[in-house]
């Protein structure tokens, strides 16, 4: 929900929502990692438009959140848990679809309730082709309508809406950046840390149409080891 529709922003709570994630551990998700220097600056700038209303402790890198796996499960039990059978057949979904790179703008600052963004532009389409091979019987696992943005952080109070956007509006967000999306990543966070730091699980480089492993990949559960082999054929 954009801030637009809101009175107030939406504050985040810095606890352990273990009602969620009941101790299970890590959560994953794919994204883009936007993870450099020059992306980096532009949010840092944003943020210090926001300085005194977001959060302290979100140590999150640059990524464009594409769309969500869950929990890690030898056994699935809950709805966001998954087996390595998910990801398996996204990776196929992904090779099968012979996607090259594209480019995707950031651009200003804007808003949902709970977390300021830089806007994005999808030029191209390629963001929406790569959801659709990660889509299962063609539907994402992150519901609801698809914003495609840089999150700057989390609000940490309830913050009136009027003033929220009289920051926002002040931020000279300059020339929009260019960035060339070369690869999708698997990325993981341990959901007891709110706005904790991504670990990258694997990459999809959409020229070759390889999936990288990396090194978290074998901390996970011992059935990522046979996805692992299949993919690697």
């Amino acid at each position: 929900m954009t801030l637009f529709q809101e009175s107030f922003t939406l504050p985040s709570e810095c606890r352990d929502f273990v009602e969620w994630h009941l101790g299970r551990s890590p959560y994953l998700f794919w994204a883009v990692d936007l993870d450099t220097l020059v992306v980096r600056q532009r949010i840092d700038r944003a943020a210090m438009q926001l300085d005194g209303l977001l959060l302290d402790t979100y140590r999150r890198q640059p990524h464009i959140t594409l769309d969500v796996c869950g929990f890690p499960s030898g056994e699935p039990r809950y709805p966001d848990d998954f087996g390595p059978e998910l990801v398996h057949a996204q990776c196929l979904a992904l090779r099968a679809a012979r996607l090259t790179c594209f480019e995707i703008e950031i651009g200003g600052l804007a808003s949902f309730s709970s977390a300021p963004y830089l806007a994005l532009v999808d030029h191209g389409g390629g963001l929406a082709a790569v959801r659709r091979c990660l889509a299962v019987n063609g539907t994402n696992r992150l519901t609801g309508a698809f914003t495609p943005h840089l999150t700057v952080g989390l609000y940490a109070g309830a913050w009136p809406a009027a003033m929220v956007h009289s920051r926002l509006a002040r931020f000279a967000a300059g020339e929009p950046l260019r960035c060339r999306i070369e690869r999708i990543s698997l990325m993981s966070y341990a959901p007891s840390e709110i706005g904790g730091p991504l670990s990258r699980v694997g990459s999809f480089h959409l020229e070759s149409g390889r999936m990288r492993w990396h090194d978290r990949a074998n901390q996970l559960i011992p059935d990522f080891q046979s996805v692992l082999r299949r993919l690697a054929r």
